[in-house]
């Protein structure tokens, strides 16, 4: 099996280069962002053409936090959409067997029933310091959704919780709120800082699931001969952002006091999948927060050592 796994270089896109190097029999496909523009219709139509994948895992995205997509939103939603429909698009054409388009738990409603089950889609409005790069994520779960109905292709799509792991990207204000907790509490712990200034009021709720979680869910769903149009990946359990930050501290090791800046946005309040249908199909995380947040400071601290630590 020819695996073409988009965006391998990302956090999300690594954990799958691991996951699928351990199966026999997959060759993997992959291309750099500067070998492959996944922007460009033409150089996509020719990479599929050339190649001839028989599967395709699309894992290549614009992300960030709350103050990049507030700051950018005309960039994430052009750019995340025009890769979907490329990607989407070149793969039918050309005969891909099986595709793989991986979401976000922000394609849901801001409002959404907690737990959010799959069939919340578009029932009401979105958050709107995401609402860009929800649009572009829930028109490339509906491309796979179509398509299938269509032309009898199966295209599918998984919605992961937020991920954290890896290779995720630390940088100081692009970055989500996890792998920004681990910067913020290192960076304090070597200053010597007494105090650490956590963004909002701690009071949201969120679902964090490690990325070779994801990977190994990916793994799984790619597996089953009639999939869900698209399915929920994550944990089923949330932690309110201040035990969030806790836990961080506590393994990053910082010993000082937090405190809290009710001033910046808390986002949405609440953000915890309904995973009763892929827990139903045989499904479930491993790795608990706890080990995976030690795990994650030690990748970072690694990464770090080594150069390769994504600001």
């Amino acid at each position: 099996m020819k695996l073409f796994i988009a965006g391998h270089n990302g956090m999300v896109g690594g954990a799958l280069v691991r996951r699928f190097q351990r199966e026999a029999g997959v060759t993997l496909l992959l291309r750099t962002r500067r070998e492959l523009d996944l922007t460009s219709q033409a150089a996509v139509e020719a990479f599929y053409a050339a190649e001839k994948p028989d599967v395709v895992i699309m894992a290549a995205a614009k992300v960030g936090g709350i103050h990049a997509n507030n700051t950018y939103p005309g960039d994430f939603i052009y750019d995340n959409l025009i890769v979907a429909a490329n990607t989407v698009h070149s793969a039918y054409r050309n005969g891909v067997k099986r595709f793989l388009f991986l979401g976000s738990s922000c394609i849901y409603p801001k409002h959404a029933p907690q737990p959010m089950p799959e069939d919340c889609l578009l029932t009401s409005t979105l958050e709107p310091t995401n609402e860009a790069y929800a649009i572009a994520k829930i028109t490339g779960l509906k491309l796979c959704q179509y398509y299938r109905k269509q032309y009898g292709v199966l295209f599918h799509s998984g919605m992961p919780t937020n991920l954290y792991g890896p290779g995720d990207n630390y940088h100081a204000q692009n970055s989500h709120v996890l792998p920004a907790l681990i910067r913020r509490f290192h960076e304090a712990k070597l200053a010597g800082l007494p105090e650490v200034v956590a963004w909002g009021t701690g009071k949201p709720m969120r679902e964090f699931l490690h990325v070779d979680d994801l990977a190994d869910a990916c793994a799984f769903v790619l597996k089953l001969d009639n999939p869900p149009d698209w399915v929920n990946m994550g944990t089923g359990t949330d932690v309110t952002i201040k035990e969030l930050t806790e836990t961080v501290a506590l393994a990053v090791g910082f010993k000082g006091r937090i405190t809290w800046d009710a001033s910046k946005p808390d986002g949405t309040p609440r953000k915890l999948m309904d995973v009763s249908r892929l827990a139903g199909l045989g499904w479930k995380a491993r790795i608990s927060l706890r080990e995976g947040i030690e795990k994650t400071y030690a990748s970072f601290l690694a990464e770090q050592a080594a150069g390769t630590l994504r600001t």
